[in-house]
């Protein structure tokens, strides 16, 4: 019986010392003030935007930022890890626009359309026009003229 009563008291003892050592380190919370009188803080909110790159001719969105391509799916506008129905290596190669709004192209889609159609290229590129021009020296078969 010596052994339980001796249990009972080091169990108490512990329970003493838990609760001790529960309400010390409950006590250690900090509190933090509001600015004093006189000092103004202004809040500092770093929010990185994102960034845009419209491809017109696949009618997609690609931010740089996210990592992620948004078009239209279905009526609804998603944003997935690649584009739809096409390699990246196509998309990049086709004609792009940096656009200048940071929120999302749901919002701009309809005027970015008008501007830019599924045809446009950048002004001074060749992109979808055939080569027309003759080089006066040579006749239709590439051979010089003037031999």
């Amino acid at each position: 019986m010596n052994n339980k009563k001796n249990f009972f008291k080091a169990d108490k003892a512990g329970c003493v010392l838990g609760a001790m050592l529960l309400v010390t380190l409950t006590g250690c919370v900090a509190y933090v003030d509001g600015p004093r009188a006189g000092i103004q803080v202004e809040p500092y909110v770093f929010v990185a935007q994102d960034d845009y790159i419209y491809y017109p001719g696949y009618d997609v969105y690609y931010s740089s930022r996210r990592r992620q391509y948004a078009y239209l799916e279905g009526g609804a506008w998603v944003s997935r890890p690649a584009p739809p129905g096409v390699s990246v290596n196509v998309l990049l190669a086709s004609p792009s626009v940096r656009m200048d709004f940071h929120d999302s192209p749901a919002y701009h889609h309809a005027a970015v359309v008008q501007k830019y159609p599924r045809n446009w290229a950048p002004p001074g590129s060749n992109q979808g026009q055939k080569e027309n021009r003759k080089d006066d020296k040579r006749d239709q078969h590439g051979d010089n003229q003037g031999r």
